[in-house]
C-alpha cells in the first residue's frame, strides 16, 4: 500500500490571540514553571516603543485576545502604558499575574489604562504550602490582592497548578476561592515543559489521585451550581489521544518572549531546527505569513506515520511538537500520548513510575526538586506535601 501523499500546506488564517510575556523575571521560584530554564540564552527585553510596535502590527493583522504575561509583569514599570495602547487598539486584555507588585495604586491606574482581565495564581490553600512551593513568602500577599480585584470590578479570576504535591488539597482550594468569593477557577494540571519538565518525576500524581481531585471537583460544582465557574484540566499523560495544541501550531496564536523572540507555541524555543524570527528584525506579518519557523508545523504536509493517514488528525494536529521531542527526541513524531503512537509505552512508563512513587511516598521526595531561578538552578530535597503542612 502506497503512503498517503502529503497535502498542501493551508493559507494561514489570523493570529487573533496574542501572548506577550513581557519579562521573565518573576519573584517566584516556582517549580513547575515553563518559563526556559536556561535565562543566559534569552537576550534582553523589549523596550516600550517595540511592545507598542508589536501592539500596532499585530492588531491590524487582525489579533483580538491579548495576554501579558512573564515572568511577573508587573515588574514592568510601563505596564501601564502598554495597557492603554493596547486599550486604544480595542484588545481585550488578560493580564496573568502573581499578584507580587500589585498595589491599590497600581490596580487603580491599569483599570484606568483600560484593563479588562485580572488571572491570579495561588500555589495552593495554605500559607505553609502555598509558601513552599513558590520559594516565596507570598500567601498574605495574594489574599490582599485578591480582595483589590474584587473591589475594583473585575470578575475574580484564580489559577492553581495541580501536581502531587498540592493535587490532595483541591477540596481546600476551592474551599478557599469561594471564600474569596472567585468566579472563575482553573484547576490546571501540571503539563510538563521548561521547569516541570526537570521536576517531572517528583510532580507527577497517581491516577487514583486525579481521579479523586475530579471527584471533589465534581461535587464541589453541584454544591455551588453557577456562582462559580470551575475548569478542571486534565494532563495529558493520563489521556489517550492528545489534545490539539494551539488549535494547531501557527493557527491562531502567536507568543513573543521578553527578548522579542516570536514563537507559534510558548515552548517552542526547544524544538530543534527552528530558527525563531525575532520582532527586532522582522515584522509581524513577515514573522507570521512568511516564516519558515511558523509554517513548519502548519497544516498535515509535517506529518509522519500514524498521524499522517489518521482521521483523526484534522482534531488534534498530531498533538503537542514540544511533547513529542521531549519524549521522543523527535518533534515531527505522533504526540506519545496518544495510544495510536509507537512511541505511547514512554507515556504509560511514566505514569507507572508516578504510581510507584506515590505509593511510596514516606516524606520526601524520591529526588531534589529545581526552584526555578533567574541566575542558578539550586536543586533542593524538600519535604513533600505531608510533611509541609506539619
Amino acid at each position: 500500500m502506497s503512503a498517503t501523499p502529503a497535502p498542501p500546506a493551508p493559507k494561514p488564517g489570523l493570529p487573533l490571540w496574542l501572548l506577550l510575556e513581557l519579562t521573565y523575571r518573576c519573584p517566584l521560584h516556582c517549580v513547575f514553571c515553563y518559563n526556559p530554564t536556561e535565562f543566559a540564552r534569552t537576550g534582553a527585553e523589549l523596550a516600550t516603543a517595540d511592545w507598542i510596535r508589536v501592539l500596532r502590527e499585530a492588531r491590524a493583522l487582525g489579533s483580538v485576545q491579548l495576554g501579558l504575561s512573564g515572568g511577573e509583569p508587573l515588574v514592568r514599570e510601563d505596564l501601564e502604558i502598554l495597557v492603554a495602547e493596547a486599550h486604544s487598539l480595542g484588545y481585550y486584555i488578560n493580564l496573568i499575574t502573581s499578584g507580587v507588585g500589585m498595589t491599590e495604586a497600581r490596580i487603580a491606574a491599569l483599570k484606568v489604562a483600560g484593563l479588562d482581565h485580572i488571572q491570579l495564581s495561588f500555589q495552593d490553600s495554605t500559607r505553609v504550602m502555598n509558601d513552599f512551593l513558590s520559594s516565596t513568602r507570598t500567601f498574605e500577599l495574594k489574599e490582599k490582592v485578591a480582595a483589590l480585584i474584587r473591589s475594583h470590578g473585575y470578575p475574580m479570576v484564580l489559577n492553581v497548578v495541580l501536581h502531587r504535591l498540592n493535587i490532595d488539597h483541591v477540596g481546600e482550594i476551592l474551599d478557599m476561592a469561594e471564600r474569596m468569593g472567585a468566579e472563575y477557577v482553573e484547576l490546571a494540571n501540571t503539563q510538563y515543559y521548561g521547569w516541570a519538565w526537570l521536576n517531572r518525576a517528583q510532580l507527577m500524581p497517581s491516577r487514583a489521585q486525579l481521579e479523586r481531585a475530579e471527584e471533589v471537583t465534581q461535587r464541589f460544582r453541584e454544591r455551588v451550581g453557577n456562582r462559580m465557574k470551575i475548569y478542571f484540566v486534565v494532563p495529558d499523560y493520563f489521556e489517550t489521544r492528545p489534545k490539539p495544541c494551539m488549535n494547531g501550531l501557527g493557527s491562531v496564536f502567536l507568543a513573543l518572549a521578553p527578548d522579542g523572540t516570536a514563537m507559534p507555541c510558548h515552548a517552542a524555543r526547544m524544538l530543534p531546527g527552528l530558527t525563531l524570527p525575532n520582532v527586532r528584525e522582522q515584522s509581524v506579518r513577515e514573522i507570521w505569513y512568511d516564516s519558515p519557523a511558523f509554517n513548519r508545523f502548519r497544516g498535515e504536509a509535517w506529518m509522519k506515520e500514524p498521524c499522517r493517514s489518521c482521521p483523526e488528525r484534522s482534531k488534534d494536529f498530531g498533538g503537542c511538537r514540544c511533547q513529542a521531542y521531549l519524549l521522543t527526541g523527535d518533534p515531527d513524531n505522533a504526540d506519545p500520548v496518544c495510544d495510536l503512537s509507537p512511541h505511547h509505552h514512554l507515556v504509560t512508563e511514566a505514569v507507572a513510575r508516578a504510581e510507584r512513587a506515590a505509593a511510596a511516598a514516606d516524606g520526601t521526595t524520591a529526588a531534589p526538586l529545581v526552584f526555578r531561578d533567574h541566575r542558578v538552578s539550586i536543586p533542593v530535597v524538600v519535604a513533600t506535601e505531608s510533611a509541609a503542612r506539619g
